[in-house]
């Protein structure tokens, strides 16, 4: 192993950081009317167990994030080994082809959950952190269901990838 000093190399450092396995999220909800989807490998759960607590990391170029971040409810669907495809769908620049057929949860808060995922979070926004050219973003879970069934889609080296027990 070498020690580099990244000197604002941002594309060393995008590849370091995608040395680390994450889990990837939708996070959907109906947005003045329409529905707003962006898609997060930088989620985090467990932050705070009381409230119940995880986070994200968001652009702040984001188009999207400004209009999910006044929703009253936010769904996270945590997207599932089989969902590859819809998470190249989701995280997409044509709007118009996002949510193409694909069955979608509403909550009566507005929060959208997509189906076929282990994990969905009910969520609101609890508060928003500067963090450089991104902002940190805390969301308060409400309501939870999970399907111990259905492995999660992961993401490592800028490639999508299944869990295997070794």
């Amino acid at each position: 192993m070498t020690l580099t000093s990244h000197r604002g190399d941002t594309d060393l450092i995008r590849s370091a950081f995608g040395r680390f396995p994450s889990g990837v999220v939708a996070l959907a909800a109906d947005a003045g009317g329409q529905p707003a989807v962006l898609v997060a490998s930088s989620f985090t759960v467990g932050v705070s167990l009381d409230p119940p607590l995880v986070l994200f990391s968001v652009r702040n170029e984001s188009t999207t994030w400004p209009r999910l971040r006044h929703s009253r409810r936010v769904g996270v669907s945590l997207l599932s080994a089989d969902q590859a495809e819809l998470c190249r769908r989701l995280a997409g620049r044509d709007r118009g082809a996002r949510f193409g057929d694909d069955p979608i949860e509403r909550t009566s808060e507005g929060a959208l959950l997509f189906a076929g995922s282990p994990l969905w979070l009910d969520c609101s926004v609890f508060g928003e952190i500067p963090a450089g050219d991104h902002r940190v973003v805390l969301l308060e879970v409400h309501q939870l269901w999970q399907d111990n069934a259905v492995d999660p889609l992961i993401f490592h080296g800028s490639a999508f990838r299944r869990l295997e027990v070794a």
